[in-house]
């Protein structure tokens, strides 16, 4: 029979979950520090593919296209 647990509640003791948080501080930061080179060498590139994207993601604000096509007008 399964026990139902309150909303809330995880599977971890009370004080497990600060211990968790700082071994994902400590893996975070040497990830950081051991691959800094290649993390920041992508940048512009990053940067580069963010312009497009940002064009085909921000377009729905404005309405498009659509209005620019003088057929439609007539």
């Amino acid at each position: 029979m399964e026990h139902d647990k309150p909303a809330g509640h995880s599977c971890l003791p009370r004080g497990y979950n600060w211990i968790f948080l700082v071994f994902l501080a400590i893996a975070a930061f040497f990830l950081f520090s051991e691959h800094r080179a290649h993390l920041l060498g992508a940048l512009p590139f990053l940067l580069l593919l963010a312009c497009p994207l940002m064009h085909l993601f921000m377009h729905h604000g404005h309405g498009g296209h659509d209005g620019h096509d003088e057929r439609s007008e007539k």
